[in-house]
């Protein structure tokens, strides 16, 4: 029986995975920050991050790269990295937490990164990048690919010194942004978008306004209040207009209060983030 043992080791040796397979990386998000926070990976591995805390959190990487929706408690999010690199990354609810993928093989042919990855509708952000060989003159495609639709050249650039290119871009909803040089394309670096929510007085008073690509009548908006505590209470529910507007009076409250309101992700709908106002202080006396 012991001479069989050789053979059969043998043959799982055979089986064994191969180190050029990808793996899966875990990290957990807690109140605390991510866990480990700074992880180091080899290029095509995924990382999973889980929501192990009890409150909402979502992950934005600093230059683009990738953001997740908003994770629920115990929910997780993926994302492979194919491209070498260092991705910083941060909680978009949580801005104090921060965390660090480093990912190891052989430098990309061409770089892309946004300086702005969430946007207010009708904001710009600047998509730039460099070419390998870093020569000036050479030709590079910009690409864009909003949310539901299929990818379209929207530029042609030329690079400046040192291979360098810069595109300003005004995103109408979630995008997905990508470039092509030569025979080679760029990872896609993702750019999401608020509704544009604002709020002022008419008279004696609001008006409530809420701005996209498309209207949002019969969505609703919260109205909510700045706590003594620094948190934000919701007061009321407000149904927005054939204009995607709402004009209301302010609740009847002593003192003074700042009010704003609030847009949750499932009322902006597809393709849009939460959003919120500014900031309008009512004053009562009595």
């Amino acid at each position: 029986m012991r001479k069989l043992a050789f053979p059969f080791v043998a043959a799982l040796a055979l089986v064994v995975p191969g180190a050029g397979l990808s793996a899966t990386i875990q990290v957990k998000i807690t109140a605390s920050g991510f866990s480990p926070k700074t992880v180091t990976v080899n290029q095509g591995d995924v990382v999973r991050w889980t929501n192990t805390d009890k409150v909402n959190h979502q992950l934005v990487a600093g230059k683009g790269a990738f953001a997740s929706p908003i994770l629920a408690p115990g929910r997780t999010y993926s994302f492979t990295f194919n491209t070498a690199g260092g991705y910083a990354y941060h909680d978009a609810l949580h801005p104090a937490l921060k965390g660090a993928i480093y990912v190891k093989g052989p430098p990309p042919s061409v770089t892309l990164g946004v300086n702005a990855p969430i946007v207010v509708y009708g904001d710009q952000t600047t998509v730039s990048g460099t070419i390998s060989n870093q020569k000036a003159g050479e030709s590079v495609l910009i690409l864009a690919q909003p949310y539901g639709s299929s990818a379209q050249q929207i530029a042609t650039l030329m690079t400046g010194a040192g291979g360098t290119f810069t595109y300003t871009a005004t995103p109408t909803m979630y995008t997905t942004y990508s470039v092509k040089w030569k025979n080679a394309a760029s990872q896609p670096v993702v750019v999401q978008v608020r509704p544009r929510l604002t709020l002022s007085k008419i008279g004696s008073r609001y008006v409530a306004k809420v701005a996209g690509s498309h209207t949002f009548a019969g969505r609703s908006i919260y109205l909510q209040r700045h706590s003594q505590f620094g948190q934000w209470v919701t007061v009321s529910k407000l149904k927005l207009g054939p204009r995607s507007g709402r004009i209301f009076s302010m609740p009847h409250r002593k003192g003074r209060i700042t009010y704003r309101v609030y847009m949750t992700t499932n009322q902006a709908g597809v393709g849009y983030l939460d959003t919120w106002s500014n900031g309008v202080r009512v004053t009562y006396r009595r």
